[in-house]
């Protein structure tokens, strides 16, 4: 990965690798369940999370001050932290960098209704803190006494991907050692729904069906992901388990339209091109793209513009987990990343459900039905999201 020091000069930074991992999604709780319910091609009844119960992870007090964006992006740190093995030796050189898209919309939602039914006096104190988006990464730091940079992002669909970027980056510059980043989402209130429904983002059969010549929107997720960064040194002194390293990444902007992307895919074909030359490869490294894919006539005729430029008439194998798990917005990079680790980890791509015929204006090679070995273990992670935002994450093998 490179840092920018200077006036603008690229130099080679110091080397990310991954040691940990956790995620909540519609597939359950855990990251290996996350992987194996793709790998095995059983989607989810829904792409809404069942069976989460905070108070079992954070005791009754503080599940009750935490919005359900904020518990997902915690219950996934804690099995990061957990799978890491990892104790923090100097907190000030350890940090918090997560993302969300809509933060604590429900708290939103559940205290209007106080304030309209039961009167200002009665609406909570912890409104707020619930309700602001930097609640998830605060949350983090407070759980394991993390006293570097917290921060978050909230680039819509792209914050996920921007998280685990920007937190790589602050270990690569030398500010920190480790970093936990990730996201969290829970914007599945009915006022978001609808709002999506009213803009035409939404399937209108509730089915998701990335890059397929029936498709017709996408299909709202929730849900969270964590993964522990670390300096590549710092791993191997404390005897870590190292299961990927982060190559590189980049941001860009379409500075097009709030919703729609760019159809020359100028920005998205940037963001690609400054990832690989971040990591040092060229596009023919790459053995696996996981896309955006978020079953959206649009989006995903984009996505496919931009990998044929980038690519050439050789595109790496594609998959979309969103085929599988929905939307998550601003959860769905990090969730994203943690898939690109363990398919990197495994050598394995896993198929993409809901697609069953490929549209052939997006000319892409869907993996489908069961997986494949990765037989090149470098992964291209996309995220785009409403605002122009675009984000790529490049995962390697260490």
């Amino acid at each position: 990965m490179l840092a920018t020091v200077g006036p603008g000069a690229p130099v080679r930074g110091r080397r990310v690798v991954v040691t940990g991992f956790g995620a909540v999604t519609a597939a359950g709780a855990g990251a290996d369940v996350l992987f194996k319910t793709l790998c095995e091609g059983v989607a989810p009844e829904s792409s809404y999370v069942r069976g989460f119960e905070p108070e079992a992870l954070f005791g009754p007090k503080d599940a009750r001050r935490l919005d359900r964006f904020s518990q997902y992006t915690l219950a996934a740190a804690m099995e990061a932290f957990e799978h890491a093995r990892l104790e923090v030796t100097d907190p000030t050189r350890a940090g918090a960098l997560f993302a969300t898209g809509v933060g604590g919309i429900q708290t939103m939602i559940d205290q209007l209704a106080v304030l309209h039914e039961r009167g200002a006096d009665r609406v909570s104190p912890f409104f707020i803190p619930m309700l602001m988006p930097n609640a998830g990464a605060a949350a983090v730091s407070l759980r394991f006494g993390l006293r570097g940079p917290c921060q978050t992002v909230t680039t819509a669909c792209a914050a996920g991907t921007h998280a685990v970027t920007d937190a790589a980056r602050l270990i690569a510059t030398g500010r920190c050692d480790v970093m936990l980043t990730g996201g969290g989402e829970h914007a599945t209130a009915d006022i978001a729904v609808a709002g999506f429904r009213n803009m035409t983002a939404l399937s209108r059969v509730g089915v998701s069906r990335p890059f397929d010549v029936a498709r017709d929107g996408f299909v709202l997720g929730e849900g969270g992901a964590a993964l522990v960064l670390e300096e590549l040194g710092h791993a191997t002194a404390r005897g870590a388990t190292i299961y990927a390293e982060v190559l590189g990444g980049a941001s860009t902007a379409d500075a097009h339209h709030i919703t729609a992307p760019d159809p020359d895919s100028a920005g998205a074909v940037t963001c690609i091109r400054l990832a690989l030359a971040d990591a040092g490869i060229e596009p023919g490294d790459v053995g696996h793209v996981n896309a955006h894919g978020t079953s959206t006539p649009l989006n995903d005729l984009a996505e496919a513009r931009a990998l044929h430029t980038v690519f050439g008439d050789v595109v790496p194998p594609v998959t979309s987990v969103k085929g599988y798990l929905g939307h998550s917005l601003g959860a769905a990079g990090a969730i994203e990343a943690v898939v690109s680790v363990l398919t990197v980890a495994d050598a394995v791509i896993p198929p993409t459900a809901g697609t069953v015929d490929v549209d052939p204006a997006v000319g892409l090679d869907v993996v489908l039905g069961a997986p494949r070995p990765l037989e090149r273990r470098i992964v291209l992670s996309n995220s785009f999201g409403f605002g122009g935002h675009n984000g790529t994450l490049v995962i390697g093998a260490v």
